[in-house]
């Protein structure tokens, strides 16, 4: 055995050719952090860069799931489309550039497997760069991660995997949430400085929730810190998995994915999620009362020949009572309650009979924003300067 140990090898020592006479990188303005109310509402912002159209936009995005659910295929796959510039699930078109993607708990031989699988023959894109080791955020890992930014400022994306590899210690005599809060917020730095996509590959509690971002591991600290939440879960039905979205760029959705086992890939599948993660009845009722709202369980079996009237009578009534269908008083379905009441607003859920709906006092909503660093410390972002 040698004496000297392989020195590991960190993201700011990757590799590489013969590189040109060093270029200062152009200076980078610091973000204005401040306005009055009427210099704030004269601003024209940019859109949002987004890396996967819909799904992950400049940022932190968390994508969190149980473990061997295929976080990490479907991370690497993204990373793929995204550098080469193709499509992200199969399906959705992204525009190219530089990703850089910490595989903390994987090997080249593997990595390079799994490339292969994904890729299929395709040529690897030169724009993602692997890296196996890095230094905790605290300890190196945002500067070294700046490093890179700067050599490639078109880059769209970096993909941690996992965070919990690159989080650090937590810092004594502070809360859970507190330490959480700052952990996210050495990614969030990064994401806002360069005006890219982070995303942090997470896991989930193992107890479920009917609320996917109470799954998420740790406080709420973690969500609370990112801008976009992405929950990848174990689905029944057609689906091996959804893909559930919410954020402060995204809209809330949830995805139906399917896993290629050949190609190791994510494939978006169409429709909503629910066609998909219900049985094969229920997801062709789900199809006929969608184009068809207001149909009765005979104008069902005679457009599902294959399914006996009883059936459809019986699943019919059990989606109703599981809430994927509603139902008025003449026995006629809809794919939800609002297109139910819009059909017939003068008809009670309970019989025919006229009924005078009670005013309802609408309550006015009052989102919360953490507004925080207004006009930002100069020399805390100094003592992190990222460049």
């Amino acid at each position: 055995m040698s004496a000297n140990p392989i020195p590991p090898l960190h993201l700011y020592s990757v590799p590489s050719g013969p590189q040109p006479a060093p270029v200062a990188p152009p200076a980078r303005e610091r973000p204005r952090t401040a306005w009055t109310a009427d210099q704030l509402m004269a601003t024209e912002f940019p859109e949002p860069k987004w890396a996967v159209p819909g799904i992950i936009a400049e940022g932190v995005t968390l994508l969190a799931g149980p473990p061997k659910v295929g976080k990490s295929w479907l991370s690497l796959g993204l990373g793929l489309s995204v550098a080469a510039g193709g499509q992200a699930f199969d399906s959705m078109p992204v525009k190219g550039g530089p990703v850089l993607y910490l595989a903390l708990e994987d090997t080249p031989r593997r990595l390079q497997s799994r490339m292969g699988k994904l890729l299929g023959g395709r040529a690897a894109p030169s724009g993602l760069t692997l890296v196996t080791e890095c230094p905790p955020f605290p300890q190196g890992g945002s500067e070294a991660i700046a490093q890179w930014l700067e050599r490639n400022p078109e880059a769209r994306m970096v993909v941690i995997d996992v965070f919990a590899k690159m989080r650090g210690q937590s810092p004594q005599g502070v809360s859970a949430y507190d330490a959480d809060y700052v952990a996210v917020g050495y990614a969030k730095r990064l994401a806002d400085h360069y005006g890219i996509a982070v995303v942090l590959v997470h896991h989930v509690r193992k107890m479920a929730s009917e609320d996917f971002l109470t799954e998420v591991s740790g406080t709420n600290g973690i969500a609370g810190a990112a801008d976009a939440t992405l929950v990848l879960k174990r689905a029944r039905g057609q689906a091996d998995g959804i893909l559930h979205v919410t954020g402060r760029d995204v809209t809330e959705a949830e995805y139906a994915l399917q896993f290629q086992e050949a190609s190791g890939a994510w494939h978006l599948l169409d429709g909503p999620a629910s066609d998909h993660t219900v049985g094969d009845t229920r997801a062709a009722i789900l199809r006929y009362v969608r184009a068809h709202p207001g149909a009765k369980p005979r104008d069902i079996a005679e457009a599902l020949p294959s399914t006996d009237a009883d059936t459809v009578r019986r699943t019919c009534s059990r989606m109703a009572a599981d809430g994927q269908l509603a139902k008025d008083g003449g026995g006629r379905y809809y794919p939800d309650t609002e297109t139910r009441t819009q059909a017939t607003p003068d008809l009670s859920q309970l019989s025919d009979c006229p009924v005078t709906p009670p005013e309802q006092q609408k309550l006015p909503g009052q989102p919360q924003q953490d507004l925080s660093g207004l006009s930002g410390s100069d020399s805390a972002w100094q003592g992190e300067r990222l460049a």
